[in-house]
């Protein structure tokens, strides 16, 4: 029988032994191999046979790296054959319309041209990709349209994009998250969650954090479950360390990248374990 979650291990990010002992029952895949080849970004034939060599084998619920790999959520939704909803939780949009067409800044822009997808609502954005001139690059045909939509936090705009982006703050975020879950009664939803957007405090992570707590997305996710019903998700974002193949992609990376001092791994592991243990029951409602 396969196990209703896979914990598929790019980069080393979670600890197996660790996963396994919060996740009962959870499923291993080993993909280290593929991982310095995917990470950030890849050309379309090495995300192609990494889908084919993974895609029967993944269940409804998946774990897996860094918040480079984001990108792979794409992948995953193409399992969706019925209609649903995304909802993100991320500190970034990842809505971008450039070139590469696989990256991890772009991946909703691949998700929203899905026929079941119906739309995206990305939750907790709080970085400089709202802002000028960097929102030029923007998904706005799928905001048009009605397909792809964010909440950003207004603590972290610019008093110039306060009147463009639709903003929650922290006084007010869950009463606002109410209406959007009610909006949502009765429909199939699938969440994706980059733990860079919680707080510091709650995750280690390769990217800027957000300003959510663990608690908080734990309780956003019970909220969805109990209007709608969250038939898959994801969870990524833990930090890693980068390797690569490929000359440019790694020079890509790091240029994007911020230059952060990473945690202690002891440290940065307890984290995100921590925050895994609060998510993931939430996540998959078990």
């Amino acid at each position: 029988m396969t196990a209703s979650a896979l914990h598929l291990d790019l980069d080393e990010a979670w600890n197996r032994s660790q996963v396994d002992a919060a996740i009962p029952g959870v499923g291993y895949l080993d993909c280290r191999a593929w991982g310095p080849r995917l990470r950030y970004m890849a050309p379309g034939k090495i995300v192609e046979a990494f889908f084919a060599e993974v895609r029967d084998r993944l269940p409804a619920f998946v774990l897996y790296g860094s918040g480079d790999y984001h990108y792979l959520t794409a992948l995953w939704l193409r399992k969706r054959a019925e209609p649903f909803t995304l909802v993100s939780f991320d500190n970034h949009p990842d809505w971008d319309t450039r070139p590469p067409h696989w990256a991890c800044g772009s991946w909703l822009s691949r998700a929203i041209e899905l026929p079941a997808m119906q739309n995206a609502t990305i939750w907790g954005c709080g970085n400089f990709e709202l802002e000028w001139p960097h929102r030029l690059f923007a998904n706005y045909r799928g905001i048009r349209e009605e397909r792809l939509a964010v909440r950003a936090w207004g603590e972290r705009l610019k008093p110039a994009s306060l009147s463009r982006w639709p903003h929650v703050c922290r006084e007010n975020w869950r009463a606002e998250f109410e209406g959007f879950a009610e909006c949502l009664r009765g429909k199939r939803i699938y969440v994706t969650v980059d733990i860079d957007c919680l707080t510091p405090e709650d995750a280690a992570t390769n990217w800027e954090n957000g300003l959510f707590s663990s608690d908080d997305v734990a309780w956003a996710l019970r909220r969805l479950n109990a209007s709608g019903q969250i038939v898959a998700g994801d969870l990524c974002g833990a930090f890693s360390v980068p390797r690569f193949t490929r000359c440019f992609q790694q020079f890509a990376a790091g240029f994007d990248h911020p230059k952060l001092t990473p945690l202690p791994a002891a440290e940065a592991t307890t984290r995100n374990l921590r925050t895994l243990e609060t998510i993931w029951p939430a996540l998959t409602g078990v």
